[in-house]
């Protein structure tokens, strides 16, 4: 008798129909190894019928041990950006392209690691997943990495940012930056970049509902 073939398919695969099934099996993900290192999964939140769905990067520290995304520096300041358009968390979907915080020890720091192609390829799957339950019109791309793995392919952010892309049928995407570049830019231009933040945000507006 054969031996089946093992199962190579992803866990996002197996996971159920709703968001709440999806988020229960990407806490034992084991697709990559940033896990080992991780407190744990961090996946999306918010409303699972929302017309405008969120995608940053990964977790970070705060993230990490909090278990919910976009609570840190960075998330004060999306919210504040959102709040500043008109649309607010509740009505939204905010999620990350990596599920687990990648990072590297200084001293007793855990700073940001940028995830690597590989890790991204390997939690697509949940993000994709996401993108079917939730069924937004807009997906917003915040930085690089979300453009990356939205799209499959390295997206240059200053040229196509501010625009409304098509993602695929009846789905719109806007690309822009992660708010975390907004706590890195000098003072002197951190209020001009901010308006330009919230300027791209905006675009956002007529996708709700």
């Amino acid at each position: 008798m054969k031996t089946p073939p093992p199962d190579t398919s992803h866990p996002a695969e197996h996971a159920g129909n709703t968001i709440a099934s999806l988020r229960k099996a990407a806490t034992n993900c084991r697709a990559c190894h940033l896990w080992e290192h991780a407190t744990q999964t961090v996946f999306g939140e918010g409303s699972s019928h929302a017309s405008i769905m969120l995608v940053g990067e990964q977790p970070g520290d705060r993230e990490d041990t909090t278990g919910h995304p976009f609570v840190g520096p960075a998330g004060s300041i999306l919210s504040h950006a959102l709040t500043a358009v008109g649309i607010s968390r509740e009505e939204v979907y905010v999620t990350n392209a990596v599920k687990h915080f990648k990072f590297e020890l200084r001293g007793k720091r855990r700073m940001h690691k940028k995830p690597i192609d590989a890790e991204i390829v390997a939690c697509h799957a949940w993000l994709q997943r996401e993108i079917e339950l939730i069924a937004p019109r807009l997906i917003i791309a915040l930085g690089a990495t979300a453009a990356r793995s939205l799209l499959g392919r390295t997206t240059p952010i200053k040229v196509n940012r501010g625009k409304l892309l098509e993602y695929a049928t009846g789905i719109s995407l806007l690309i822009t930056v992660h708010p975390s570049f907004l706590l890195r830019v000098p003072e002197e231009n951190k209020d001009e970049e901010y308006e330009h933040f919230v300027n791209d945000l905006n675009l956002a507006k007529p996708f709700l509902g």
